[in-house]
């Protein structure tokens, strides 16, 4: 697969060896070495959904380093289903701040890249300075795995319930219809046309009449199309497909995040905010804005401020 074309304006990728996988990351600002910031991007996303924060936070003094994860893109894409776990996942990430030198780094995670980031801060806290989330708050282990919860509370029509439980079945469908799922799921989320939050992910994969305005023009979402038409979606499906494992991996560990760190909700998306967050980070702001669910692509700029000034807060 071709990477991302220049006259996007995003930076050009390198394929980088770490925990026995290929990344194919995404880097500027390499002359402000010694201040990293990473950006983990969700699902079905793209390191291409940073590209609105990347030069602000250039601009404003960090080396960004933006990978595509296991899974997406021209990374490696293992075929075991345990590869996808969190330990794996944030060992990637462990593993690229020792490809660069850094003893821990500023991680920005977006939907499933904030779990990952979250997950980084449970298993790996020394390597983390600070962090930011967007959209998906910190998870709450609970006492039962994660699916097995999901499916008694919300169904087995809900998603991430679906995934598991019939493996192999919305992969085809994603698989045979990339360009009109992708073009559904990137909407502009407004009040009166909020999915319901048990919708199966396959019901975008059909639709013929999506809602709200698109997230992305044509040219960009054919980045993600290209993307996912080239590797198809279970590489990515199989995140989910670790969520009980995940959970099983993370019963003795600290619970409590005492990293700084900022959550940013959209106001209109489906997920909703997490009173009780301070109770599991201490030290967390947060802040909503008027978007839905994909806010550094529906609101660049006022995403970019946030997080520019929260982190001038600590002088790095």
């Amino acid at each position: 697969m071709n990477s991302i074309s220049v006259d996007t304006g995003f930076p050009q990728a390198t394929m980088i060896s770490v925990n026995d996988v290929e990344l194919e990351v995404f880097e500027a600002g390499q002359q402000n070495a010694g201040n990293p910031i990473v950006l983990c991007h969700g699902w079905p996303e793209h390191a291409f959904s940073w590209r609105y924060q990347v030069p602000a936070l250039v601009d404003a003094g960090y080396h960004v380093i933006v990978p595509n994860q296991r899974g997406y893109g021209n990374s490696s894409q293992p075929e075991e289903v345990t590869a996808y776990d969190i330990k794996h996942l944030t060992g990637d990430l462990v593993a690229l701040l020792d490809h660069y030198g850094y003893k821990d780094a500023t991680f920005v995670g977006h939907d499933w890249g904030a779990m990952v980031t979250w997950g980084l801060a449970l298993l790996h806290p020394n390597r983390v300075k600070r962090i930011i989330a967007l959209a998906v708050p910190y998870q709450v282990r609970g006492d039962k795995p994660w699916i097995e919860w999901m499916e008694e509370v919300l169904g087995g029509d809900y998603y991430f319930v679906h995934f598991n439980r019939q493996p192999g079945v919305a992969d085809a469908i994603l698989d045979e219809n990339v360009q009109q799922f992708l073009s559904n799921i990137f909407r502009k989320n407004v009040p009166h046309i909020t999915p319901e939050p048990g919708m199966a992910m396959i019901n975008l994969a059909r639709a013929q009449e999506p809602l709200g305005e698109p997230v992305m023009n044509e040219s960009e979402l054919n980045v993600l199309v290209a993307a996912f038409e080239s590797t198809g979606f279970t590489g990515s499906i199989n995140w989910y497909r670790n969520l009980d494992r995940n959970w099983h991996q993370l019963a003795d560990v600290d619970p409590i995040i005492q990293k700084p760190a900022l959550m940013v909700y959209g106001k209109y998306d489906v997920i909703p905010k997490f009173e009780g967050l301070s109770a599991f980070v201490p030290n967390v702001e947060d802040v909503s804005l008027d978007c839905g669910h994909w806010i550094q692509q529906e609101k660049p700029e006022e995403t970019n401020q946030v997080i520019l000034d929260w982190l001038k807060k600590y002088n790095d």
